[in-house]
C-alpha cells in the first residue's frame, strides 16, 4: 500500500462516468490516504511516442464528471482524501502559453508515491512501455520522486455495457462551460467532504482569476448541530488553502470570515458569479436582492447538485453534510488518551462528565449495564458531609454552626446560600470537599481492582473543574444544546428558565469541556440513538483495552 497516489484518467469524457466507480475501487487496493486525480481524456500512453500534457477546455461534461467522481468517491472510498487537479483545465484565450499547462512540474501538498491509470493496454507486451510512458508523463506534470512506481488498473467494465449506455454513444460536440473572472461561495467547510470538494472544484473550473470564499465564524455557528465538534476557524481555513493550492494554484484565492449570511458577496463589485445548490438557491437570490439595493449588478447563480449520502442513518440528512459527519464522531476516540502510565492498567477508568441536563447519568447507567462499575460522585459528595467525617469538621469550622440541622447534620441548602454568588467562599468549600471526594473515588477504584473488574465509570459533574482527570484513563463528555438543557432542567427540577440558565452558566460550557474530551456523546435524539452511541463507544473502548494489554 502507498499513502499518496496520482490517478491519471485517460478514458474519453463520454465513457468516464461509468468507469469512475470501478477505477476508484481498484485504486483503494493500492492507495490508503490521499488520491490525486489528473484528467486527460483521450490520452494515448501506448502510441509509441511520449505524450505531453495539454490544456483541456472547461466543458459541461467535465463539471458533471467532477460531481460524479466525488459522489462515487464518497460511496466507494470515503476514507480517502480525493482531490481532482485542474491546473491543465483552461478556456481558450488565457494568458498562459497554449499547450503548456506545466512549464515546471507542480508541487503537491502530499508527495506522490505511486501513479495509477485507467488506460487500457491492448497488448500485454506493451505494459512495460505504457508504465514508463506514464511515469514520464506524470513527472512532467507534478513533482514526484525518481523512479515512482506506475500501476495499470483494470476496472471491470464490459464492452457490452459501454454499447448499451446512452451516455457513451453521444457524438454531440461538448458544450462549453461559461467561466467568470471572479467567483464567490460561502459555507462552514467543516471536515472537507465530497460535497465541499465538488463545490470548490466546480468553482475552480468556473473561475478564471479570483475565488472568494466566506467561511462561517463564531456568530454563524450558533445554530449548527453539534457545533462544539466543528473544527476551529483556523484549521478549516488551512485545509481550504491546501486543497485549493493543489487543485488550481493559478487562482487568486481570498478566504474571509463570514459573520452574517451575506459577507463580501453583497459589497464586492468585481464578483460575477455565486455557486449555489438547490438548497441554498434562495440564499443566492437574497444576495442579489442586497446587491441591487447596494447599487451593484446581480451575480449569476450557478447551481450544482447536492450529493446523496449512501451511508446515512436515521438522524442524518439525506445529502452529504458536515453535521452528519459530526454525528458519526459521537462515541469514537476524538483525541488519544494522555499518558496514564502512573495508573494501574486495570480497571480502566472512564471519567464521565457533562453539563446539567446533558443525560450524563443515563449514559452512566447504560455503561454499568454493559459491565462497568459505576462510581457516582454526587452520592460520594453526600457521604463526605456526614457527621464525624474530616470534611464535616472542616466545613463546620469554616462556615459556622448555623448551617446545621437540629440533628447536627449539615443543611446543604443553608450552606449553598452561604456560597451562592461568592466565588471566594465557594472556593473555600470546594477546597475542602473535592479532595475528600477524590479520596473516596480512589478507594472505590481500588475495591473494583480487588474484585477483578475491567472498567470503572466515574460519573462526575465537576470532573474537569476539580482536576480529577489524573484519576482516570479517559475523559468522556456528554453534550446537548443549551436550549434543550434549559427545557430539561425546568421540567425535571421545576425551576424557572432564568434559574436553569444561571445554573448552566455557572458550569463549564460545552465547548470548553469538549476541548478536554477523548470521547463525546450526545443525548439530543431518541434514546435508541444514544444507546447506539454508547454501544459504539463501549466496543471501541474494549478494543483499546485489548490493544494496551497486547502492548500495541
Amino acid at each position: 500500500m502507498f499513502g499518496t497516489g496520482i490517478l491519471v484518467l485517460t478514458s474519453p469524457l463520454q465513457t468516464l462516468p461509468l468507469r469512475i466507480a470501478p477505477v476508484l475501487s481498484s485504486a483503494t487496493q493500492i492507495v490508503d490516504r490521499t488520491l490525486y486525480v489528473h484528467l486527460h481524456p483521450g490520452l494515448n500512453l501506448g502510441g509509441g511516442s511520449q505524450p505531453r500534457p495539454v490544456f483541456i477546455p472547461p466543458v459541461v461534461d467535465l463539471s458533471s464528471l467532477i460531481t460524479r467522481l466525488y459522489s462515487n468517491a464518497a460511496d466507494v472510498c470515503g476514507h480517502l482524501d480525493v482531490r481532482v487537479l485542474l491546473t491543465n483545465v483552461r478556456a481558450c484565450g488565457g494568458v498562459a502559453t497554449p499547450g503548456c499547462p506545466f512549464p515546471t512540474p507542480q508541487s503537491l501538498s502530499h508527495s506522490p508515491e505511486v501513479v495509477l491509470t485507467d488506460f487500457a493496454v491492448q497488448d500485454p507486451h506493451q505494459s512495460h512501455q505504457v508504465t514508463q510512458c506514464l511515469q514520464k508523463y506524470t513527472g512532467h506534470c507534478y513533482v514526484c520522486g525518481p523512479g515512482i512506481p506506475s500501476v495499470l488498473l483494470s476496472p471491470q467494465l464490459g464492452k457490452q455495457q459501454e454499447k448499451e449506455d446512452p451516455l457513451i454513444n453521444q457524438e454531440e460536440k461538448a458544450e462549453p462551460l461559461e467561466t467568470y473572472s471572479d467567483i464567490v461561495v460561502g459555507g462552514t467547510f467543516d471536515r472537507l467532504h465530497g460535497a465541499h470538494r465538488t463545490l470548490l472544484s466546480v468553482s475552480c473550473l468556473l473561475a478564471n482569476r479570483r475565488f472568494v470564499i466566506g467561511v462561517c465564524d463564531q456568530a454563524m455557528l450558533k445554530k449548527k448541530v453539534l457545533k462544539e465538534l466543528i473544527e476551529p476557524y483556523s484549521v478549516r481555513v488551512q485545509k481550504l488553502q491546501e486543497f485549493l493550492q493543489d487543485t488550481k494554484p493559478s487562482l487568486q484565492v481570498e478566504i474571509v470570515p463570514l459573520e452574517d449570511p451575506f459577507g463580501v458577496s453583497v459589497v464586492d463589485p468585481q464578483l460575477k458569479c455565486i455557486l449555489v445548490s438547490e438548497e441554498t438557491r434562495k440564499g443566492g437570490e437574497a444576495v442579489n436582492k442586497k446587491r441591487l439595493e447596494n447599487g451593484l449588478p446581480p451575480l449569476v447563480l450557478h447551481e450544482i447538485q447536492l450529493l446523496k449520502d449512501a451511508h446515512r442513518n436515521e438522524i442524518e440528512e439525506e445529502k452529504i453534510s458536515s453535521s452528519s459527519l459530526r454525528s458519526r464522531l459521537l462515541g469514537t476516540l476524538l483525541n488519544p488518551p494522555k499518558d496514564a502510565s502512573r495508573l494501574p492498567p486495570l480497571p480502566y477508568v472512564i471519567g464521565l462528565t457533562g453539563g446539567s441536563g446533558s443525560g450524563k447519568s443515563s449514559i452512566a447507567k447504560q455503561l454499568e449495564a454493559l459491565g462497568a462499575v459505576g462510581i457516582d460522585c454526587d452520592k460520594l459528595g453526600h457521604e463526605v458531609y456526614q457527621v464525624g467525617t474530616e470534611a464535616y469538621r472542616k466545613v463546620l469550622q469554616e462556615f459556622g454552626s448555623e448551617i446545621l440541622n437540629e440533628d447536627k447534620t449539615i443543611n446543604r441548602r443553608a450552606l449553598g446560600k452561604k456560597v451562592f454568588g461568592n466565588q471566594e467562599r465557594l472556593k473555600s468549600l470546594t477546597d475542602i470537599v473535592w479532595p475528600e471526594i477524590a479520596l473516596l473515588v480512589k478507594r472505590r477504584i481500588t475495591r473494583a481492582r480487588d474484585e477483578g473488574k475491567q472498567v470503572c465509570v466515574v460519573d462526575a459533574a465537576v470532573l474537569l473543574e476539580a482536576g480529577w482527570t489524573d484519576l482516570v484513563h479517559e475523559v468522556w463528555v456528554t453534550i446537548i444544546p443549551e436550549e434543550e438543557a434549559v427545557l430539561r432542567i425546568t421540567e425535571r427540577d421545576g425551576v424557572s428558565t432564568e434559574d436553569a440558565l444561571r445554573r448552566l452558566q455557572s458550569q463549564w460550557p460545552n465547548s470548553k469541556q469538549v476541548e478536554h474530551a477523548n470521547v463525546v456523546l450526545s443525548t439530543l435524539w431518541e434514546p435508541e440513538v444514544t444507546q447506539k452511541q454508547v454501544l459504539k463507544a463501549w466496543h471501541l473502548l474494549q478494543k483499546r483495552i485489548q490493544q494496551k494489554a497486547e502492548g500495541l
